[in-house]
């Protein structure tokens, strides 16, 4: 288990990190999200010892030193290989940092290329290689040497949804090997497929901690989706409605005053008959990122 306890990092009159504390356990995804600024990567760095700071950094009830580095894969916001390098040579030099042989990792090449669909042979040099494919053996150097603690800085970012859908199914594998796992993403969608749990900074303060659809239903159902011939004015003017917003052709979502008012809007909808789609729902990860992103600090 990772487990963060009450740390703080400031930057000259920055105050980056501000008593933050979650944990992540063996076998479990966590996201962590937030506006650019919020603190994200510092919290990566100070899990790494990359940065100095106040509170507590454990894993496995054990301080974070160089003899627990090997058990970390660490993919980085900003990609960085060897140009030079051919991918065998790449892979192998890092897997190499992290204690496991050439003799060992050798033989597993191939079989990664193939699992990222990268396009190019072991032999290729990084510096031939297209920006997705350094991407997808970059990705490969953090996973190869089957890390007990995953962490991923905006895995996500600059793939195509093929080659993020294979990115997730390996962010599943190594959570089904009992990896615990922590992501940083913009992108709520692969939040709330993938993730058992979030975390969400605002100005280095953590502002929501909890399994994802806990801290949904928190926010109670106050979005209605409907599918229907009326007009969105019509719409607009239901009990309890304070806004309506078209989302395609005859479909809208419906904001809510109070949770309640569902069963008095699908009563004034209907009148007993038939509609095509009438769905209550939480707000989704978008919708809370937005809300909790435009609070003020108190």
């Amino acid at each position: 288990m990772l487990k963060i306890q009450n740390i703080s990092k400031n930057f000259g009159d920055l105050k980056a990190l501000n008593d933050v504390s979650f944990d992540v356990s063996d076998g479990q995804i966590l996201g962590l999200i937030g506006q650019n600024g919020a603190g994200k990567s510092t919290t990566f760095h100070s899990i790494l010892n990359f940065l100095n700071y106040q509170g507590t950094i454990t894993w496995n009830d054990q301080p974070i030193t160089e003899t627990v580095f090997d058990e970390i894969g660490y993919l980085p916001e900003e990609r960085s290989l060897m140009p030079k390098l051919t991918i065998e040579q790449q892979i192998i030099y890092l897997a190499r940092l992290k204690n496991k042989s050439a003799k060992e990792i050798r033989p597993q090449i191939e079989t990664w290329l193939k699992r990222f669909a990268v396009k190019g042979t072991k032999k290729d040099k990084i510096k031939d290689l297209s920006k997705g494919n350094q991407q997808k053996v970059q990705l490969i150097c953090t996973l190869i040497h089957n890390p007990k603690l995953l962490i991923l800085d905006e895995p996500f970012s600059g793939l195509d949804p093929v080659n993020a859908d294979l990115l997730k199914q390996a962010i599943l594998t190594a959570k089904k090997q009992g990896a615990a796992i922590i992501f940083s993403s913009h992108d709520m969608e692969n939040v709330e497929e993938l993730c058992d749990k979030l975390v969400m900074l605002r100005n280095g303060k953590v502002v929501l901690n909890g399994a994802v659809q806990e801290i949904r239903d928190s926010f109670g159902k106050t979005m209605i989706y409907v599918t229907t011939d009326q007009s969105i004015d019509k719409l607009a003017t239901l009990p309890h409605v304070v806004a309506a917003k078209p989302l395609e052709s005859r479909r809208y979502v419906l904001y809510l005053d109070k949770e309640e008012a569902g069963r008095d809007v699908f009563d004034e909808l209907t009148h007993g008959q038939y509609i095509e789609e009438f769905s209550q729902q939480p707000p989704t990860l978008n919708e809370i990122f937005r809300r909790k992103a435009g609070e003020k600090d108190e």
